[in-house]
């Protein structure tokens, strides 16, 4: 694979959720971490025309308690070690995500980040094809 058609990324970058009313939250890449997680402090699964899916509650702006309320389809359930070493069993969301100029969907675990910096984590299945990573750079894709 070519380098030259991989976009570099500061080790925090700002991303957009189509699906989600444009909004945009803080990102912090993790190249140690496979799976890319969302922020969401309540989750509540539903069967909608015999499929299941969750709605999800988001703070996501860092300090602040606006709410966003969203659905998906569950597209898996998943089991994740977080930096601690514990094991959850998470939904996994499928959703169109923008950095910068790249547009594409990324699986998402869902998890109470509440006391993080930052609202998600872009893991190396999300970057992998993709981008770079530039460790000693911030917002290289721009807000």
């Amino acid at each position: 694979m070519s380098t030259q058609t991989l976009g570099i990324v500061g080790w925090r970058e700002w991303g957009q959720f189509p699906e989600i009313d444009n909004e945009k939250v803080k990102i912090k890449v993790d190249t140690g971490a496979k799976t890319s997680c969302l922020h969401a402090f309540k989750i509540k699964p539903f069967q909608k025309e015999k499929q299941k899916w969750v709605r999800v509650w988001l703070h996501p702006e860092q300090d602040s308690d606006r709410e966003v309320v969203c659905e998906f389809p569950i597209f898996d359930r998943r089991k994740v070690s977080d930096s601690g070493g514990h094991i959850t069993n998470r939904y996994v969301i499928k959703t169109p995500i923008i950095i910068g100029d790249s547009q594409f969907d990324v699986e998402l675990t869902l998890t109470n980040r509440d006391n993080m910096k930052f609202r998600m984590l872009l893991g190396r299945r999300a970057l992998e094809g993709r981008f770079l990573v530039d460790s000693a750079a911030s917002y290289l894709q721009g807000e």
